[in-house]
């Protein structure tokens, strides 16, 4: 991991800045709901447990098509893989209660 970031408190404004267009945070948003639904059908006994080795391409997937297609980024996940992932889910927590526009 670079040194430009020595927290998470510090990288995630960051993170935020990375993800200004509305559509990208959209397909974010919709990728994380995704997986949170294959665990939840996985665990209830809806699909089978194999699925769970869908969750990387239904996460990723949604959100790079948001960063290439509509933010015209490179994903930080590829510089900042744990802190990426750890903004993802607070950046959907932040979504659902509002504090950062759907």
């Amino acid at each position: 991991m670079s040194d430009k970031f020595t927290s998470f408190d510090e990288f995630y404004p960051y993170y935020l800045s990375e993800h200004s267009n509305r559509t990208c945070r959209r397909l974010h948003y919709t990728g994380s709901a995704l997986v949170l639904g294959v665990i939840a059908a996985v665990v209830l006994g809806r699909l089978p447990p194999i699925m769970l080795f869908s969750i990387p391409v239904i996460g990723y997937g949604f959100a790079w098509v948001g960063h290439f297609v509509f933010e015209k980024n490179r994903p930080a996940t590829f510089t900042y893989p744990l802190w990426s992932l750890m903004g993802d889910w607070v950046m959907f927590k932040d979504m659902l209660i509002g504090r950062i526009r759907f």
